[in-house]
């Protein structure tokens, strides 16, 4: 049996979503196919991904070297349109295949099992095979664990999938940050907005500058103290003082920002800021003479 023509569009539609073809080898993908070697005790496994005009193999064990076939020859297109495995005990005897190339040349195939990849969706992608260079057959076992591994690939496929979105919806959303700030910093520069952009969790949200009391450095990333509220970002110090109104903030300690009119009281190396509750943040000894200057000192 071969795969409609019919829904051959929507099924390479799938197959193009999961964004695997001609990727580089992956640990996980490898591990399941030789653990389909040993449970089948073949010396062959694969697995194939059946493209428009070949099958291409995301994993390889035992068949060193090859990357893809031409689909004209391929068993697993057979394969991936079933629901049970697809075994071929002798390939020389089955009129499908008796005189294919991969039967007849190297890699001399006598004996097939595949077990069909099918989305949730139901669209076949391939199938998962073992194949060995002489007639042989699957017991119950072997056939219903190779299942079980099949669906564990398409498990992977998924989890791949998923990830890759995840990382361009992060993507996107870095883009959109970026945008929201870059606008941000000009409407500032021409006296319109005292606004900045920060992302947390997966949202973007607009500060006003004039609720900030103060930022504090952590690692990787900045606490900023807004109107009782605290949010954290992947960002540097360096990178927050140029989107900040020079005029109303200053860096008063290497781990610490303030905005002037949010300080309410010096004491001694520290300062007392407002932050919905009173603060205290420390003074670094090499920024103190430029604050002090900044602050109307009576």
């Amino acid at each position: 049996m071969l795969p409609d023509p019919n829904s051959e569009l929507e099924r390479l539609e799938a197959l193009q979503a999961y964004q695997v073809l001609d990727t580089s080898p992956e640990a996980d993908f490898d591990a399941l196919t030789r653990l389909a070697a040993y449970i089948c005790g073949t010396p062959i496994s694969l697995i194939s991904l059946v493209d428009s005009h070949r099958q291409w193999f995301k994993a390889n064990y035992g068949l060193g070297g090859v990357t893809e076939t031409p689909r004209e020859y391929s068993f697993c297109q057979h394969a991936m349109v079933g629901t049970e495995i697809y075994e071929v005990e002798d390939a020389t005897t089955n009129p499908l295949f008796s005189t294919n190339p991969l039967v007849t040349e190297d890699p001399n195939i006598r004996f097939y099992a595949g077990a069909p990849l099918v989305t949730p969706d139901g669209q076949p992608l391939g199938a998962l095979c073992t194949i060995d260079t002489k007639p042989r057959h699957l017991t119950p076992e072997q056939r219903d664990a190779l299942q079980i591994l099949a669906r564990e690939v398409v498990s992977h496929l998924e989890l791949r999938r998923a990830r890759i979105q995840l990382e361009q919806e992060r993507a996107k959303l870095e883009g959109l940050l970026r945008m929201a700030n870059d606008a941000a910093t000009s409407m500032y520069s021409t006296g319109r907005s005292n606004e900045i952009f920060v992302k947390q969790d997966h949202k973007l949200i607009r500060l006003n500058t004039e609720n900030i009391s103060y930022l504090e450095a952590l690692g990787d990333y900045v606490n900023i103290h807004a109107a009782g509220e605290r949010y954290t970002v992947y960002t540097t110090m360096k990178d927050m003082l140029t989107r900040l109104p020079p005029r109303d903030f200053a860096r008063v300690h290497r781990k610490y920002i303030v905005r002037i009119g949010s300080i309410v009281a010096i004491d001694g190396d520290s300062l007392i800021v407002d932050g919905g509750r009173d603060s205290s943040v420390p003074i670094g000894n090499s920024y103190k003479g430029e604050l002090m200057g900044r602050l109307n000192l009576v």
